[in-house]
């Protein structure tokens, strides 16, 4: 099976373990995620499976957009809603007319595995994982200045004082008479590639397609997020 499943994150709450203790979780529902395409080593040079999550058009809106590209390309304007062409293409010529998914990534299989496109990947397959890592988006702060972006400790905040939240110096005199490349400024904060590693997995739901991992992952509520087995807890490949 796929060692990652995909995702999206609905919450965190708060568990009990049978000690008693509270355990606070981050409520993802992971799957059931649509084998797209599957890559093999003969002819695209590695293994791997892609995966879609969420549907894009209900059942109806797809089997209209299917009809409309059989009568022509010209009248498809207007009805893919955000959707590429070469996605369409995509879904109508390798994905076996799956419906579009809103959220697609390629994942690793394993070499002694078997996937095929229509086939349906569901949380089951983390029901041996122990630990896993969560990769999502972080959320977007907007700009942000040296404080709040790396940590920068303010300047005195006595009577008399105008260096409370600014930077500093940020180069040099006459030489090398520019700012130097790397140098920590204001910046823009958030809305990147973020992973968390080695959480553990406290519960796994099959019925609702839920799973509950320790502690926070990136990403606001409703963001997509990919769950894959942990790195660092991998004995085979």
């Amino acid at each position: 099976m796929p060692t990652a499943i995909l995702g999206k994150k609905l919450g965190m709450t708060r568990v009990f373990d049978e000690a008693g203790n509270m355990l606070p979780v981050t409520v993802i529902e992971a799957g059931p995620c649509a084998v797209l395409q599957v890559r093999t080593p003969e002819r695209d040079g590695y293994r791997a499976v892609q995966l879609g999550f969420d549907d894009r058009f209900t059942g109806e809106q797809w089997e209209r957009i299917q009809k409309k590209a059989s009568e022509g390309r010209g009248r498809l304007h207007g009805h893919l809603k955000g959707l590429t062409r070469p996605l369409l293409y995509h879904y109508l010529k390798t994905a076996r007319g799956e419906t579009p998914k809103r959220f697609v990534r390629e994942v690793e299989l394993l070499p002694d595995e078997a996937l095929e496109p229509g086939q349906r990947v569901t949380v089951e397959v983390a029901a041996e994982w122990k630990k896993v890592d969560v990769i999502g988006t972080s959320k977007g702060r907007g700009t942000a200045g040296t404080m709040r972006a790396h940590g920068f400790g303010s300047g005195p905040r006595s009577h008399g004082s105008k260096n409370q939240r600014l930077p500093g110096s940020i180069g040099a005199a006459t030489f090398p008479g520019r700012v130097l490349k790397g140098k920590r400024m204001y910046t823009r904060l958030g809305g990147q590639r973020a992973t968390v590693r080695n959480l553990d997995v406290v519960k796994i739901d099959p019925e609702h397609n839920l799973i509950l991992v320790r502690g926070g992952v990136p990403g606001p509520r409703g963001g997509y997020v990919v769950v894959r087995r942990a790195v660092a807890c991998r004995t085979e490949r």
